[in-house]
């Protein structure tokens, strides 16, 4: 019963039968007791896992590789990695699948540190420990360390299957990696490599991050199966790709096919009406979340329609949805809303909203700054030397920009001021001959928002 209801996916169901298995002094064998250890790291029930340890520790006969990998696994996934960790260390013998438990404990905690280090001594690592490391580095932000993990699985000889594919695409998507991620789409369709639903989407994100909005759409009319997630791609990508009626097409007939949007759809619905200057729109899309689908906004959807109104010069409407908010509002909500009052001159609302963004950032360099331009154009040289002297007294830095750019497979990161490159010298040498060519080219720079003060 309690092996049917793992296969079932119901772990409470399996929990509370073994509870009652227990109030019937029914003792459990090592099967069990596998099956149990399984349920507790679905649902993350660390008491429980300890009284199935009690049981282990008490039974007179050596514990099986198998049971200890299963405690090994459960207390990980419950997050008690030194238990995790103590058991290992005291088994007799290990498989890849003890080292993997380690090493995903790690991952989850997002502790890649001790996780790169177990996986570094692992003597034998498969397909799922690889995977394992790529998606922690994924998880983590760490894009470029993701596809290194990648390529090294690749030298060592090892298949992915669609679950690495998914996570190398992912990465792709979030550097802008082009290049990397057609040769996926490559060797997924060369090497037969399951091509489900969730690769689809994979792939369809990854094309529209990259700019390739033909491609991903190709990639949806060749998919076989789509979920709600596949159609929110959709929606979300030819939004972000300045095609908004297209979106909103597709919305429609999302529904048509009887796929209910969710509230990440709604915010590419809403994209889209950006994007496009469809206000209207936007507006009825606004109050159907509610009405049709029973979705509540949250944060951002707000926010969207901040920024909306606030894009197409209705400032004022743009304030009163952020004033009537049923949360409060943060900092992005407020940037909107500052960004849209510079666009068109509205002095005091940009002041307004750049005093409350350094209410909930009082390091914000930046807003520091658009504070003195707003003080310097309206001349309010007093105003505007109290900024600057705040500037001071609180040591003020101004985040460093930066971007990327993929070059034979490989992003490079450039940052603001930044000369660790490897090439740096050539760069700024190259950088040197652009200025001077734009120069010779009549260009004239905007100084609208340089700083100045009357003497």
């Amino acid at each position: 019963m309690i092996s049917g209801y793992n296969r079932m996916k119901e772990y409470e169901e399996s929990i509370e039968l073994f509870v009652e298995m227990e109030r019937n002094l029914v003792s459990p064998t090592s099967v069990t007791l596998l099956l149990v250890l399984s349920a507790c790291s679905k649902v993350k029930d660390k008491d429980l896992c300890k009284r199935v340890h009690e049981y282990v520790s008490e039974c007179k006969t050596e514990p099986s590789l198998r049971l200890e990998n299963a405690l090994v696994n459960a207390y990980a996934a419950c997050g008690e990695m030194d238990i995790a960790v103590r058991i290992f260390r005291s088994m007799k013998a290990r498989d890849v699948i003890s080292w993997t438990s380690i090493v995903k404990g790690y991952v989850e905690r997002g502790n890649l540190e001790l996780a790169r280090t177990y996986f570094d001594q692992m003597p034998v690592r498969d397909r799922i420990s690889w995977t394992i490391m790529i998606d922690g580095y994924l998880r983590a932000g760490c894009f470029n360390e993701s596809l290194e993990i990648f390529r090294e699985m690749q030298s060592a000889g090892m298949i992915p299957d669609e679950f690495t594919m998914v996570c190398v695409l992912t990465a792709c998507a979030h550097l802008g990696s082009l290049e990397i991620g057609e040769w996926i789409k490559t060797y997924i369709d060369k090497n037969k490599i399951k091509n489900d639903v969730v690769v689809g989407n994979a792939l369809i994100d990854m094309y529209f991050k990259c700019g390739c909005s033909e491609k991903a759409q190709k990639v949806f009319h060749d998919m076989d199966q789509r979920d709600k997630f596949t159609w929110t791609a959709m929606v979300v990508g030819l939004a972000n790709n300045g095609q908004g009626q297209e979106a909103i097409k597709v919305f429609f007939q999302m529904q048509d096919m009887s796929i209910q949007p969710d509230d990440i759809t709604y915010l590419g619905v809403l994209s889209a009406c950006n994007h496009s200057g469809m206000v209207d729109q936007a507006r009825k899309f606004f109050a159907k979340m509610r009405s049709d689908h029973r979705i509540e906004p949250s944060l951002v959807h707000y926010g969207c329609m901040v920024d909306m109104l606030g894009r197409a010069g209705l400032v004022k409407e743009a304030y009163e949805i952020l004033r009537k908010m049923p949360m409060n509002p943060n900092s992005i909500v407020w940037g909107a809303l500052l960004g849209a009052s510079r666009l068109h001159n509205d002095e005091p609302m940009a002041e307004l909203a750049a005093k409350k963004i350094l209410e909930l950032e009082p390091d914000n360099g930046a807003v520091y700054a658009l504070l003195c331009n707003i003080y310097a154009g309206c001349e309010r040289w007093k105003d505007l030397r109290e900024v600057r002297r705040k500037i001071v007294d609180v040591a003020i830095k101004k985040t460093p920009g930066f971007s990327l750019i993929e070059v034979n497979g490989f992003a490079h990161e450039f940052v603001a001021g930044d000369k660790s490159h490897l090439q740096s010298e050539e760069i700024y040498m190259k950088l040197e001959e652009l200025a001077q060519e734009s120069t010779f080219a009549a260009y004239l720079p905007d100084t609208s928002e340089l700083l100045f003060e009357a003497g």
